[in-house]
């Protein structure tokens, strides 16, 4: 019955997009202003062709005017939002009309505009004048996102007692966001600081006057104004259908706060070479494995890998090699690593002999500049030759349960010479696998600065057994996904906790902090691109930012929507474009970002002037 519910589903996608560009594609632009009449520019102003699974996503310029590129014929929904401002919606059939220009009146309820804040500004707000309010809002921002965005609990109010209600489940709850039951251990640093931090986030987010204090931030200006986001929706529940998607709260209408991620389904994701979409599926389910979307369509198909329990395996990673195939971990019964063919669509699952350890844990996979693949497993990390079909294991120092932080491996890359990487996140530990040698060598990320915070907690945190995996200290640096420089020997790696990247030479190993644009920025996994630009996702911003380390110059991408929770980003580089991929997370999407030139918006403007 989900087969021929799939093949209906596809079918009524393919028949929407053949009866709606049949005429040639129409160019929708228009302008934006507040109702005093100040052109706005920055405003993000998407549109739904009704019907469909798309939605493109476009910014205005200085003069408050707005270019979406060619779209096809068609009814469409349309809307803009600003911070501060209510969402403006509209309608404009693309067949009779090609303008729709939008007004946009503030917002006067507090709370509405409190709850469209992405989880960056909300906690940019948090008071830290005092070295005690920099405590808390520290111990907030490193444990506090274990399994979900900043903004999801700060878009809510709650007294003192409440709060604290909320620390006594959520310090027992790991990173799945799962509750354990009644017998499960506390996190002891949570413990330790429930009562001020209780006492702190009432007098943020409690019923009385607030002490935060909201920093407003430039819209987007420049080449992140010439941004374009297409974003695919994936069904939240895959059991029931192809076609199902449940979600009240799509992430579309900021003021409705971040959303729950129940029924989420992507996880990584990655752009085949003909620019199709691809995604893993990290929840149980009966029917995806790996999910594909038509960039042109938006149909959803699933391919699937049996499982030993007759559901589906889960996926986590996901990367492309350079003949277009995707690798990936897969869990049929033993975690091992799957290659699909994706011309094909024929799976293959290779497992690592019973002497080495089976990949695990939330695993990262990534092609080296031999063609070699390299995937994270519970103990380090093992290299894959597809042509001998053959793994050879590296592993960490520290593999056993270890009482400073769990010695579980996270992210995990291969450089340009045919060497691994991978880090212990709760260690603060990278590690390189030195293929010449056989050997892994240890590399210390250094400590964030805390003194003034936290010096007199010191004894404590010494004497705390068994942090966990995502439990950090507060001078922790969380190197988490990482990804190396293919023309240089360089690996950049995402600091979670020390908002920061880090820059290892590859053959010297010098390492280098470089800080984010915002300390509250929390960067979670790093792809580099042939020109040597680092992007990186920010999982509680709703951003993406890309590095040229050339320059030093930072470029900062606003996503669309609200909540996203993004944990992975991809590239594709064709024709002298490049299309970032990545999992819109928590609100079930696949997102697509590809830039304009000036002189390619310009050219569009003339066009669109002309009609």
């Amino acid at each position: 019955m989900n087969l021929i519910r799939t093949l209906i589903s596809a079918c009524a996608m393919a028949l929407l997009v053949a009866t709606t560009t049949h005429a040639a594609d129409q160019l929708l632009s228009g302008a934006i202003a507040s109702q005093s009449g100040q052109k706005l520019d920055g405003v993000t102003v998407s549109a739904n062709l009704v019907g469909s699974n798309i939605t493109t996503s476009v910014y205005t310029d200085k003069a408050g005017q707005y270019f979406f590129p060619p779209l096809p014929a068609g009814k469409y929904r349309v809307w803009a939002q600003a911070i501060g401002f209510e969402r403006s919606n509209g309608a404009v059939d693309l067949s009779a009309a090609r303008r729709h220009d939008f007004t946009l009146r503030g917002i006067t309820d507090p709370e509405r505009r409190f709850r469209q804040l992405p989880g960056e500004m909300m906690v940019t707000a948090l008071p830290e004048a005092s070295a005690d309010d920099a405590r808390m809002k520290k111990i907030f921002m490193n444990n506090c996102t274990g399994c979900h965005s900043t903004s999801y609990v700060l878009q809510f109010r709650f007294d003192e007692a409440g709060w604290s209600k909320i620390i006594d489940l959520m310090k027992v709850v790991p990173v799945s966001g799962v509750y354990p039951g009644p017998n499960a251990k506390a996190n002891q640093i949570m413990e330790r600081h429930q009562k001020p931090l209780a006492a702190y986030l009432a007098r943020a987010r409690g019923p009385g006057e607030s002490s935060m204090k909201v920093v407003p931030r430039p819209r987007p200006a420049g080449e992140a104004a010439r941004a374009v986001w297409t974003l695919y929706d994936v069904p939240t529940n895959p059991d029931a259908g192809i076609g199902t998607r449940v979600a009240l709260n799509d992430g579309t209408d900021w003021a409705l706060g971040t959303t729950s991620k129940l029924g989420q389904l992507p996880h990584d994701g990655a752009l085949g070479l003909d620019g199709t979409i691809y995604f893993t599926s990290n929840n149980a389910n009966r029917g995806v494995t790996i999910g594909k979307v038509d960039p042109v369509t938006g149909a959803v198909k699933y391919l699937k890998v049996d499982a030993a329990s007759g559901r589906a395996a889960t996926a986590h990673g996901l990367v492309r090699d350079g003949a277009g195939n995707l690798w990936f971990d897969v869990n049929p019964g033993r975690r091992g690593l799957g290659k699909l063919d994706t011309a094909t669509e024929q799976f293959t699952v290779y497992q690592t002999p019973a002497t080495m350890a089976p990949l695990g844990g939330a695993v990262t996979v990534d092609v080296d500049g031999k063609g070699m693949v390299w995937a994270s497993t519970p103990a380090g990390a093992v290299r894959f030759d597809p042509v001998a079909e053959r793994f050879t294991e590296f592993r960490s120092r520290i593999v056993e349960k270890n009482p400073r932080g769990s010695s579980a491996t996270y992210g995990a890359a291969g450089d340009r010479d045919g060497n691994g990487w991978w880090s212990q996140m709760a260690m603060d530990l990278v590690y390189k696998g030195d293929v010449a040698t056989g050997k892994s060598i240890e590399i210390k990320m250094p400590d964030v600065k805390v003194d003034r915070m936290f010096a007199e907690d010191r004894a404590f945190y010494d004497s705390v057994s068994d942090l966990g995996f995502n439990v950090p200290t507060p001078w922790s640096q969380g190197p988490r996904r990482m990804g190396t420089d293919k023309n240089a020997d360089l690996l950049w790696v995402c600091n979670s906790f020390g908002s920061s990247f880090a820059k290892i030479n590859t053959k010297t190993l010098e390492t280098t902090i470089v800080p984010l644009p915002d300390q509250t920025m929390q960067a979670y996994h790093i792809v580099v691109d042939s020109k040597h630009n680092v992007w990186g996702n920010l999982w509680t911003s709703d951003r993406i930012v890309r590095f040229d380390p050339g320059a030093n110059a930072w470029t900062v991408f606003d996503l669309p929507v609200r909540g996203t929770e993004i944990r992975h980003i991809a590239l594709l580089e064709r024709g002298g474009k490049i299309s970032v991929v990545m999992p819109v997370y928590r609100t079930s999407q696949m997102g697509v970002l590809t830039l304009r030139s000036e002189a390619e918006l310009a050219a569009l403007k003339s066009k669109a002037r002309l009609d």
